[in-house]
């Protein structure tokens, strides 16, 4: 039986779709996701050199405020706890405030410590704004978790502060560095 020409040309038409929908399938579509992945993974990698650039740049300043934030941190042996408490000592009679209970409490974790220390003292208002503000200035890597000031009398002319303040002790191996 021959094959009109019409026919021939519906078979190779038929041939050519099914060849494109097969190349597409086959070899676009996948080539085009692996492009796609790749531009993103280099646009990944761009941003990453860019942060390695700016880290870099910064290196200096980063190491330099390194140094000072492990020149301020407590000592990392037993005299840290007789450290905070002297300087806090030091801070009261400077501001004149009456402090009346110190607790220190060590707190552990798997690459530094804190000695947290709660302070209960007794002022005026200058004299617990002076004790404060002592803390934050001084040389030792203090943090301020928790500040709570009530009145003592009507007037407000004698207050209570309730501190809660944490020093920072980092592990051994991390400070030498």
């Amino acid at each position: 039986m021959p094959t009109s020409n019409r026919q021939k040309l519906l078979i190779i038409l038929t041939a050519v779709v099914a060849g494109l929908f097969a190349g597409d399938k086959l070899v676009y579509t996948p080539l085009k996701n692996w492009w796609k992945s790749r531009e993103a993974e280099i646009e990944r990698l761009r941003e990453e050199i860019a942060e390695g650039r700016e880290l870099i740049d910064r290196g200096d300043a980063v190491r330099t405020r390194w140094a000072d934030m492990r020149r301020n941190m407590l000592p990392n042996n037993q005299s840290a706890q007789g450290t905070l408490l002297n300087a806090l000592q030091e801070w009261a009679e400077e501001s004149g405030i009456s402090v009346t209970a110190l607790n220190p409490q060590w707190m552990e974790d798997e690459n530094y410590r804190t000695l947290d220390c709660r302070v209960d003292a007794e002022g005026s208002l200058w004299q617990v704004t002076r004790f404060i503000y002592n803390i934050e200035k001084g040389p030792m890597g203090l943090k301020l978790n928790s500040v709570d000031i009530t009145s003592k009398d009507g007037t407000g002319r004698r207050l209570t502060l309730v501190l809660e303040i944490s020093g920072l002790v980092l592990a051994a191996q991390t400070q030498t560095q």
